[in-house]
C-alpha cells in the first residue's frame, strides 16, 4: 500500500483530547492533525521524536492531516493509523500472502453478522469452502520486545470474539488477524495485565475453535506491507 499523496514529516509535541497532536514542522510552524487512534497509544508515543502524516483534499475536513507514522528512541517504526490495517490485510490476502487464508474467491469488507449487532472486517466465501469470518486487529505495544493486544481494555473487541466463537458454532471458520504495525514486534501475546476478560475469552475463543493469525507489516514513509507471519503466544 503506497501513500498517495507522500507523507509530510514533522515532530511530535504531545498527543490529547485523544484524536488530536500537535507536530511540529521542519519551518517551525506548529500545526494540529487528526490522530486515528481509539486505543491508549501505550508505548508509542515519543515526543520530539519524527511522525509522517498524509492529507485530505476534502474541504470538510476540519483537520486535514492525519497521523500515520511515529519513530520511537528505538528507530523502530510504528504505525498509528489503525484504520490502515484492514486495507493491509485485504491487501495481503489478495496477493496471497497469508497462506493461512488461500483458496477463496470472494472478499467482503465490514459485512453485519454475528447476534451482537457487529461488523466482520472481512468476509472470504468460496463455493467449496466454509464461509470465513476474520477480525482485523492492529498490534503496536511492544513491552519487553513482545508484541501485546489490547493496549488498553476493550469491551469491543470482547464483543468481537463473543462474535467470533458463535460464527465456529454455527459451522463457519472465525479467524481473528492481529496486523503488527511495529517493526520492533516479532512475537504477538493477548494483553492478560491490560485486559484479563480479553485474555480469558481469547483462550475460550481458541479453545472453541477460532483460528488466530499474526503478520508483520514492514513500514516506511513511502508506503507499508505486510510480508509474513509473527509467532503468535497464547
Amino acid at each position: 500500500m503506497q501513500f498517495e499523496p507522500k507523507l509530510e514529516t514533522g515532530v511530535l509535541l504531545k498527543r490529547y483530547k485523544r484524536f488530536l497532536a500537535d507536530v511540529a514542522l521542519p519551518d517551525g510552524q506548529v500545526i494540529t492533525i487528526h490522530c486515528p487512534n481509539t486505543g491508549s497509544m501505550k508505548n508509542c508515543l515519543f515526543p520530539g521524536g519524527p511522525v509522517w502524516f498524509s492529507t485530505s483534499d476534502n474541504p470538510k475536513r476540519k483537520y486535514p492531516h492525519t497521523w500515520e507514522l511515529m519513530q520511537t528512541d528505538q528507530q523502530h517504526l510504528i504505525g498509528i493509523n489503525t484504520g490502515r490495517a484492514n486495507a493491509l490485510a485485504e491487501e495481503a490476502i489478495n496477493q496471497h500472502v497469508i497462506t493461512e487464508l488461500l483458496g477463496y474467491d470472494t472478499l467482503k469488507r465490514e459485512v453485519k453478522y454475528g447476534s451482537e449487532n457487529s461488523r466482520i472486517d472481512i468476509l472470504l466465501t468460496s463455493q467449496t469452502l466454509p464461509e470465513c469470518y476474520i477480525e482485523v486487529k492492529s498490534c503496536t505495544l511492544l513491552e519487553d520486545q513482545v508484541g501485546y493486544f489490547p493496549d488498553a481494555v476493550t469491551t469491543r473487541g470482547q464483543k468481537h470474539l463473543r462474535e467470533l466463537i458463535h460464527m465456529v458454532t454455527m459451522g463457519h471458520r472465525a479467524v481473528l488477524l492481529f496486523v503488527v504495525q511495529h517493526s520492533g514486534i516479532s512475537t504477538v501475546k493477548p494483553a492478560r495485565h491490560i485486559d484479563p476478560q480479553y485474555a480469558d475469552l481469547l483462550e475460550q475463543a481458541v479453545a472453541k475453535g477460532v483460528e488466530v493469525l499474526a503478520y508483520k507489516t514492514e513500514l516506511s514513509p513511502q508506503g507499508s506491507q505486510i510480508i509474513g507471519p509473527c509467532n503468535v503466544m497464547l
